[in-house]
């Protein structure tokens, strides 16, 4: 049985009502550590931008600003990775998370509102199962546990294995007992993913389904991210989660169950061609965070990700880069498909070869090559070989 700890150092960081417009920061890997000194900017359209920071509480205020629904939230401190989130924000907690150096390392950050008490983030993979009870894994594991509302809740994998699927979801742990509950779908629930030093999908729980075990996303065996935003019940608690897990992971494959309208594709394709400005005016991190936004509202929009892989190489953010250059692989499709795959492929296999990953950066140059024949593929294959044999 899972123990709910209430403290004094709780109820301090519980959001206050009684002043508006106050949010608490935290730490996203170490329970209820507050972070100071984090530059926080409210911008809404038409308005100059207001900025704060955050006390040593990890409290940051403003007057009147920051409750609209078309105010956005940018939290920034060095180190750790930007946090860019839509309001209404009074009242909520943010997670900042440190940069992680590890190319194929990944970082999922829960946060949710005062009800229900206790979510629970669960990773599934080969022989793995990382929940509360079993925090650690083979190069993964949760670094918070959170039982008292509002999160962060957190698991990170520090190097993805080669060749295998992961599984990641959300179990409303309060009404465990309850498969047709009603109360994830109100909590707010808010999966943020990181990769390296930047937030690169941000997932939200459907206010219309039921169920107390939401399915967020998989990353399939070649490191591509998978939609699946599924809902569904269990009334055997944790275990009853791995066994909804297991099912998926041995089907072989990762179906969606989320719907992007023909507005949400129109608005994506707009917030695109204003990326893709600011990339031709050497804008990078704004293009960046356009080609974010377009991608978090149609997730299988294979242009963002192959401009989002272009930005992140020019803003030198290598693990994003394989991230972004690896969904543009999987959504290739038409007479350029063997095209793209083959300069995604081979702008993955530069960022190893630029982290002296030789096996790796070898294995990408061939794929490269069986895609399409260039004689960068050849040479990047040569150079590989003549490093390894070198090695031995």
């Amino acid at each position: 049985m899972k123990k709910i700890i209430l403290s004094s150092v709780l109820l301090s960081l519980l959001p206050l009502q009684i002043m508006a417009d106050k949010i608490q920061i935290l730490s996203a890997v170490k329970k209820d550590k507050t972070i100071s000194g984090a530059e926080v900017i409210l911008q809404k359209a038409g308005q100059t931008s207001r900025v704060s920071h955050s006390k040593s509480n990890g409290e940051a205020t403003f007057n009147g600003f920051g409750n609209n629904n078309d105010s956005t939230l940018i939290i920034k401190k060095s180190g750790y990775s930007t946090l860019v989130a839509q309001c209404p924000c009074d009242g909520l907690t943010y997670a900042l998370s440190p940069n992680m150096k590890n190319l194929d390392g990944m970082r999922a950050v829960l946060t949710w509102g005062r009800n229900p008490s206790d979510l629970d983030s669960h990773l599934s993979f080969r022989n793995n199962h990382i929940y509360f009870n079993a925090k650690k894994g083979t190069q993964a594991h949760l670094d918070v546990d959170d039982t008292t509302s509002y999160g962060p809740e957190t698991i990170t994998i520090v190097k993805k294995k080669q060749g295998q699927k992961y599984l990641y979801s959300v179990h409303d742990y309060t009404h465990n007992s309850t498969p047709n509950s009603s109360s994830l779908r109100k909590s707010g629930a808010t999966v943020r993913v990181y990769i390296g030093q930047t937030l690169v999908r941000t997932y939200k729980a459907n206010p219309r389904k039921v169920g107390n075990v939401w399915v967020v996303f998989g990353i399939d065996k070649n490191g591509a991210f998978k939609e699946i935003n599924s809902y569904t019940g269990t009334t055997h608690s944790s275990d009853g989660v791995g066994k909804i897990m297991d099912d998926i992971l041995a089907s072989g494959e990762f179906n969606s169950q989320s719907v992007v309208s023909s507005a949400q594709k129109e608005e994506a394709r707009e917030l695109n061609e204003v990326g893709e400005r600011y990339y031709h005016q050497k804008k990078y991190e704004r293009a960046m965070y356009k080609f974010q936004e377009a991608i978090n509202l149609y997730p299988e929009y294979g242009q963002a990700y192959s401009n989002s892989g272009l930005t992140f190489q020019r803003l030198h953010r290598d693990a994003e880069a394989l991230w972004a250059n690896r969904k543009a692989i999987e959504r290739a499709s038409g007479s350029r498909a063997n095209t793209i795959k083959a300069s995604s492929y081979y702008n993955i296999a530069k960022v190893y070869e630029s982290q002296g990953k030789w096996e790796e950066a070898l294995e990408n140059y061939q794929n490269a090559l069986s895609n399409k024949s260039h004689n960068a593929y050849r040479k990047g294959i040569k150079r590989m070989e003549k490093k390894l044999n070198d090695r031995r």
